[in-house]
C-alpha cells in the first residue's frame, strides 16, 4: 500500500480504500461534520459510520458538501442492534440511506451478532437480517455486505442460510490485541479484517515500547500504529476530530516497520484492553 487511495479487493471484486476514517464516538452535528470534511480534504476516500453512532446525517452532509463525486467516496454504515430480523433490517437500512442522503451504500454491516434483545433467537434474527441485506445487494443498493464483531460460531451459523458470503468482518484489532484465531478463520474464508479502534482508543499513547518506536522511526505513535495495522493485513479505521491529527494519520506510506517490530507491537499484550464478548454484551 502506497497511498490512501490504494485498495484491498473484497471477495466480490469490489475495491475498498486501504484506510478508512472512523467516526465512532464522534457526536452528531458540527463535530462529526467538520471531522469528516477535514478527512475528505486530507485525502480519505473511505468513511465509516453506523446507525448506533447517531451521526449518519452529519456524515452525509459532509460528503455532500465535499464537492467530491459520490462514486469517489466509499461509505460504510451498520445495522443497529434493535433492528435485527428481515422486516426491521429493511426499515433500518432505508432510514440509513435517508440519513446519509445517498442512493446506495458501498458497504453495510450487521454491527453485533448477538444483541441482548435477540439473545434467545440470534441465529434466526441474523439470518433474517442477512436475507434483507442480500436483497438490497442484488438490487444494487449495497455494493458489499459484511459483519462486525462476529466470532467463528456466529459466522458458521450465518453461512448455513447465506447465499452471499460476508465481505468483511470489522473487529477490534490494535497493538497487543490481534484475535489470532478469529483472524485466521476470516482469512481462510476470504473475509477482509477491518480494524476498529486501531489506536486502542488512545491507550497506545502511553505505552513505553510505542514511544521508543516513535523515536526510532521518526514518526508519531499514531502513525506507527496505523502502519502496523496495514502491515498486519488489516484495514484500519483511525478516528480523530482534530484536523492536524486527521492529516497526520495519513502520513504512513513513506516507511516500513521491520518484521521484528511488527511482532513486537503484536505482542504488547493487554496494552489496549480487550475485545467485548458479543455473547455477553449488555447492549
Amino acid at each position: 500500500m502506497k497511498s490512501l487511495t490504494d485498495t484491498y479487493e473484497l471477495n466480490n471484486g469490489l475495491k475498498i480504500p486501504c484506510i478508512g476514517f472512523g467516526t465512532w464516538q464522534t457526536p452528531e452535528g458540527d463535530v462529526a461534520y467538520e471531522s469528516v470534511k477535514a478527512a475528505l480534504e486530507s485525502g480519505y476516500r473511505h468513511i465509516d459510520t453506523a446507525a448506533m453512532y447517531g451521526n449518519e446525517s452529519s456524515v452525509g452532509r459532509a460528503v455532500k458538501d465535499s464537492g467530491l463525486k459520490r462514486q469517489d467516496i466509499f461509505i460504510t454504515s451498520k445495522l443497529n442492534n434493535s433492528f435485527h430480523g428481515y422486516e426491521a433490517t429493511r426499515e433500518a437500512f432505508l432510514t440509513t440511506l435517508k440519513n446519509l442522503d445517498t442512493d446506495y451504500l458501498d458497504l453495510y454491516l450487521i454491527h453485533w451478532p448477538n444483541p441482548i434483545k435477540f439473545r434467545d433467537i440470534w441465529k434466526s434474527a441474523n439470518a433474517g437480517s442477512w436475507k434483507a441485506m442480500e436483497e438490497f445487494y442484488e438490487e444494487g443498493k449495497i455494493k458489499a455486505i459484511g459483519i462486525s464483531n462476529f466470532l467463528p460460531h456466529h459466522i458458521d451459523a450465518l453461512l448455513e442460510t447465506a447465499t452471499v458470503k460476508p465481505a468483511v468482518n470489522q473487529i477490534r484489532l490494535c497493538p497487543g490485541l490481534t484475535q489470532d484465531e478469529l483472524a485466521a478463520y476470516c482469512k481462510t474464508h476470504n473475509i477482509l479484517l477491518e480494524a476498529y479502534s486501531p489506536l486502542g482508543t488512545g491507550k497506545i499513547f502511553t505505552v513505553p515500547a510505542m514511544e521508543e518506536l516513535s523515536r526510532k522511526y521518526g514518526k508519531t505513535i499514531a502513525q506507527i500504529g496505523i502502519r502496523w495495522s496495514l502491515q498486519m493485513g488489516y484495514l484500519p479505521l483511525p478516528k480523530s476530530v482534530t484536523p492536524s491529527r486527521i492529516k497526520e494519520n495519513t502520513d504512513v506510506f513513506d516507511f516500513t516497520l521491520t518484521n521484528e517490530d511488527v511482532a513486537l507491537i503484536a505482542g504488547l499484550t493487554d496494552c489496549c484492553g480487550t475485545a467485548t464478548n458479543p455473547d455477553t454484551a449488555t447492549f
